[in-house]
């Protein structure tokens, strides 16, 4: 306020002193500077008047204002803590939202794989019972349309389906369907089904029998009893829902493997072509054996006795005794010590010479037509090995036309490569034993034979040296 006022009275002063310097019209300046002073004073005391009583509601204003701002901060404060809070709450919401949605995925698939796992169990005949409710369980999860509460409604009552089925596979249950009887004509009939174990009985009547599942259909198929009485129990037993139950304890395996059963010769002829060689081979290997073991089974052999007898007679140079004691010895070992008795006067290299021409005829006598049978022994695993190579190869070409799905038609090429394969080796196996047994007999004879010659020609060269001295 001070400085306003000076700000107006600068101008007045500076007349003033300008007026000073004219005497005359000092007193009248300072007169008009007097009373623009006064003026100004009370102009001053009304604007400080004005200025306290403004003043007070101004201050009143302010705290007012001042409180409405801590207030507001307040307000402030306690809405950002709420909004923190729920911040927190929604982010909290948030994670239990998505757990509860992985729960929910959880549970959908821990469902989906026991739907999965239930209709894996069913019996073939009971997948006609739960065949649309089942279709329509596992399809829930895919339609759009439906809620997921929708979804959990059709899945848990597949699941109160199966626990159902579980009691009433206690006590045994009936049902209507069709089923395939074994000429392949669908029948209408009705179901008994008790543990895992099924009956069938047509409406009419005509077919009766367990249920089973063939290969490649998707229709229980009937097949019918072994025993009339058994057929007659199961048509009463579904029937009537009382009487005795015919029990196969193997659930079909026993009658499964019954007619995998074969003949020999069914079994023969499912080696092919290959087979015929490997018999033919199989044949003569077998005559040839016979023959040698029996050709070598009457060889007689030289006993000691003789053969001291017939040394004895060399040693002392008696040929008579000697041809004598000779031809008493029986078999190629005789034939042969004879030759060298007859000759008991010629030079040892000579009588060498003529026994050895003896022992080389007999083993080769002895041992003729035994490498047959060690051809037989080689060449059959190689026929085998044959029928192998042709099974694969028509299998490859049954799986060209009909492909992977059936095994029972890709059972004829393997049936063909392994029955070859088996006959072969059955072939070799005693081909090769008896070869060595044949071989080392052989062997044998001829040893003893050389065995007899180098007793002769050693007592033949005892009596020259004896002579010599």
């Amino acid at each position: 306020m001070n400085s306003a006022l000076l700000r107006y009275l600068a101008p007045f002063a500076l007349v003033g002193l300008v007026s000073a310097q004219d005497a005359p019209g000092f007193a009248q300046a300072r007169d008009d500077f007097q009373a623009r002073l006064e003026q100004a004073l009370a102009e001053l005391a009304a604007l400080r008047e004005q200025s306290a009583s403004e003043l007070i509601p101004l201050n009143k204003s302010l705290r007012d204002l001042e409180s409405e701002l801590a207030r507001t901060r307040a307000e402030l404060q306690s809405t950002t803590r709420t909004l923190d809070g729920r911040t927190l709450d929604l982010s909290t919401l948030g994670g239990e939202l998505k757990a509860r949605k992985d729960e929910a995925a959880y549970i959908s698939s821990r469902l989906a794989e026991y739907l999965a796992g239930f209709e894996s169990r069913l019996h073939i005949a009971e997948v006609q019972r739960y065949e649309e409710a089942l279709e329509a369980a596992k399809l829930a999860p895919e339609n759009e349309a439906l809620s997921q509460q929708q979804i959990y409604a059709a899945q848990t009552g597949m699941v109160t389906s199966a626990l159902a089925r579980l009691h009433e596979l206690v006590g045994g249950t009936r049902f209507e369907g069709t089923a395939v009887d074994t000429q392949g004509v669908v029948a209408q009939g009705a179901f008994t089904l008790i543990g895992p174990t099924a009956l069938f009985r047509s409406d009419d009547g005509r077919v009766v029998g367990t249920v089973e599942q063939r290969l490649g259909s998707l229709q229980p198929t009937v097949m019918p009893f072994g025993l009339p009485e058994d057929a007659t129990r199961a048509s009463e037993l579904v029937s009537t829902s009382a009487g005795r139950f015919p029990l196969d304890p193997s659930l079909g395996n026993a009658r499964k493997v019954e007619e995998t059963r074969e003949t020999l010769l069914e079994h023969v002829q499912a080696g092919g072509p290959v087979m015929v060689p490997i018999f033919v081979l199989a044949g003569l290997a077998l005559l040839v054996v016979l023959y040698k073991w029996g050709s070598m089974a009457f060889v007689a052999r030289a006993r000691p006795a003789a053969l001291q007898a017939l040394f004895a007679a060399v040693a002392r140079r008696d040929a008579p005794a000697a041809v004598a004691a000779a031809q008493a010895i029986r078999g190629p070992t005789g034939e042969m010590l004879q030759v060298g008795a007859a000759h008991l006067a010629e030079p040892r290299e000579l009588i060498e010479e003529l026994m050895y021409e003896k022992l080389m005829a007999a083993r080769l006598k002895l041992t003729g037509m035994l490498p047959f049978v060690a051809i037989s022994a080689s060449s059959a695993p190689l026929l085998g090995l044959l029928g192998t190579v042709t099974g694969i190869m028509q299998t490859f070409k049954l799986i060209t036309v009909f492909g992977t799905g059936d095994v029972k038609t890709l059972s004829s090429g393997i049936s063909e490569a392994l029955i070859t394969t088996e006959y072969g080796l059955i072939v070799a196996i005693p081909s090769l034993l008896l070869h060595a047994f044949l071989s080392r007999k052989a062997k044998r004879l001829v040893d003893d034979m050389e065995k007899a010659a180098l007793g002769f020609l050693n007592e033949y060269a005892k009596a020259s040296s004896s002579k010599v001295a």
